[in-house]
């Protein structure tokens, strides 16, 4: 992947992470989870489809959502503190895929979004456990 799109892909995180960032309420953070969840499955069957685009963009944004869900994360909460080498996970493997970007064939940036779905997917479980109280 060239410089420039790395480039482009740190600036799309960094800019619409801050604003899609989770409210830090257990219930906005389990939303964005799903909405995370939802951008990895859609990456995956766009990938089986053979969209490269589609499975670079879908996870460009599973990793930002990602990151604003440990933005978000309230530090005392333990679901929370599960769910963030998930997400950490997530965002390794979508950083790969972005690194692959579209020109490559789909089967090759197939394997790191699917593994970048399943972080995702297992972060999802840690944070639809959290409470409003923190427990």
């Amino acid at each position: 992947m060239s410089h420039f799109h790395l480039m482009v892909f740190a600036l799309v995180l960094g800019v619409l992470s801050v604003g899609t960032a989770a409210a830090g309420s257990p219930k906005a953070i389990q939303e964005q989870g799903q909405a995370m969840v939802r951008d990895a499955e859609e990456m995956v069957a766009h990938g089986g489809m053979g969209d490269g685009k589609a499975i670079v963009h879908h996870c460009a944004e599973v990793a930002k959502q990602a990151q604003a869900i440990l933005k978000a994360l309230p530090p005392a909460d333990e679901h929370g503190k599960e769910a963030a080498p998930h997400l950490q996970d997530a965002i390794k493997h979508c950083k790969r895929v972005a690194e692959m970007g579209d020109k490559v064939d789909p089967g090759a940036s197939l394997n790191p979004a699917v593994k970048a779905r399943t972080a995702a997917r297992e972060a999802m479980k840690h944070l639809a456990a959290m409470k409003d109280d923190g427990a």
